[in-house]
């Protein structure tokens, strides 16, 4: 069956595949966006890792064309591709030019649906992924976070793309051919399509290369509980990596937007309430920001703090003092209208790129169950007042807090 409402055309094949397709004639690029529901939260915890691997191996060539092949097809079809892990999911990206659209989704197709994944590849892949896990020591705000998320989020959410030394070492090639034959399905699996193209070209080329593609597995159990606190790992470093992890709106809600604003006055570039705060008035870092990530089981919004060791412990109070100030509800006008207005410019920029649009449409699907246009975007973003929203902050609570330090020596919280 296919739909149309506004500007954006759905379908969903026999095989549960769904299809999302918005045009736009002023393009001449098309992007292609195929979420496979073979993500982290698939992995046993002795198997972390897999899935990095897997997306590596989509990129190492097909039964078809071995892998110089595969990136020569690519190179002649004038077309971008890439494959990386999520938590839900593997996502394979590709864009090209309208006019060779045809060409360069069958070959994505192939890459998807038939990957050779050799013995040989998988060590090659293997080894990247080791590198990636290896390349942490040198980025502690990453590690910062990765440890944060662990004990803020429920199984099997807390866990990262990269795996650990032992789940790695342990992987094998046939075991990861037969993880990806398992959880590679159409059931649970979305095509988006933005840019140049006619939607009912879209529907029926997605029809003839994935239309064949069948299975299913079963979705992953969702604990509901995480440890959360407060933990430290000692780095013998002259910097301090700060993350507070508070919980927020899930998706689809009807304050996510009230809390897209809310961290854009916090965090919405310079005249934001935490650069101004923490590192302009008091002076006590060298970066500060914060961030929502509205997935639709939770929400969830981080806060970072860099500084040094001797200033460490003042960050620390108040950003969090920050972060409970927004109860407050005293958000003014401007404050309003300038996060107002840096979320509108982010929107009409990510409809400039089709890429960008394919991608939000597969998370509003994944997320909200349904894809919204630009406009309807822009809708919610005028539709908050300032009188709601800001008694949507005085009613709004952080909840269980998680506050993760990296660095010489522990803090002492502040909750």
């Amino acid at each position: 069956m296919t739909t149309t409402h506004e500007t954006i055309t759905q379908a969903t094949l026999d095989n549960g595949l769904r299809i999302v397709i918005e045009p736009n004639d002023s393009m001449r690029s098309v992007a292609m966006r195929l979420m496979i529901p073979s993500g982290v939260i698939h992995q046993e915890k002795n198997e972390l890792g897999i899935a990095s691997i897997c997306a590596e191996l989509l990129l190492r060539g097909s039964k078809v064309r071995n892998s110089q092949q595969q990136a020569d097809a690519f190179d002649l079809a004038g077309a971008v591709r890439d494959a990386s892990p999520a938590a839900r999911s593997t996502g394979v990206s590709m864009t090209t030019l309208d006019n060779l659209f045809e060409d360069a989704i069958e070959l994505t197709a192939d890459m998807a649906l038939n990957p050779a994944m050799t013995d040989e590849s998988f060590e090659a892949s293997r080894v990247m992924a080791q590198h990636a896990l290896a390349s942490l020591a040198d980025d502690p705000q990453q590690r910062a976070v990765l440890a944060a998320r662990e004990r803020h989020n429920p199984e099997p959410y807390n866990r990262s793309t990269f795996g650990t030394e032992a789940s790695l070492a342990s992987l094998t090639a046939q075991r990861t051919r037969e993880w990806w034959g398992t959880y590679a399905n159409p059931n649970g699996a979305i095509i988006s399509i933005a840019g140049a193209i006619n939607p009912s070209q879209g529907i029926e080329l997605i029809s003839k290369h994935f239309g064949q593609w069948s299975g299913q597995a079963d979705a992953p159990v969702i604990h509901t509980t995480a440890p959360r606190g407060y933990a430290h790992e000692e780095d013998d470093t002259n910097q301090v990596q700060i993350i507070v992890v508070n919980d927020a709106p899930a998706a689809g809600t009807d304050y996510e937007m009230y809390e897209l604003l809310a961290v854009s006055v916090l965090s919405g570039g310079m005249s934001g309430r935490l650069f101004t705060e923490v590192r302009e008035k008091r002076g006590l870092c060298y970066s500060v920001s914060a961030s929502y990530r509205a997935e639709k089981e939770f929400g969830l919004v981080t806060s970072y703090v860099g500084t040094t060791p001797e200033r460490a412990q003042e960050s620390l109070d108040v950003l969090h003092e920050q972060l409970l100030a927004m109860q407050a509800g005293d958000v003014t006008h401007e404050e309003l209208e300038r996060a107002r207005i840096g979320l509108k410019s982010r929107v009409i920029f990510s409809g400039e790129s089709t890429g960008a649009r394919a991608s939000s449409l597969i998370a509003d699907i994944v997320k909200r169950g349904s894809p919204r246009t630009l406009a309807q975007i822009a809708e919610q973003i005028d539709a908050v007042d300032l009188e709601s929203f800001n008694d949507y902050l005085r009613k709004r609570t952080l909840g269980e807090v998680t506050i993760q330090t990296l660095g010489p020596t522990a803090l002492t919280p502040p909750c």
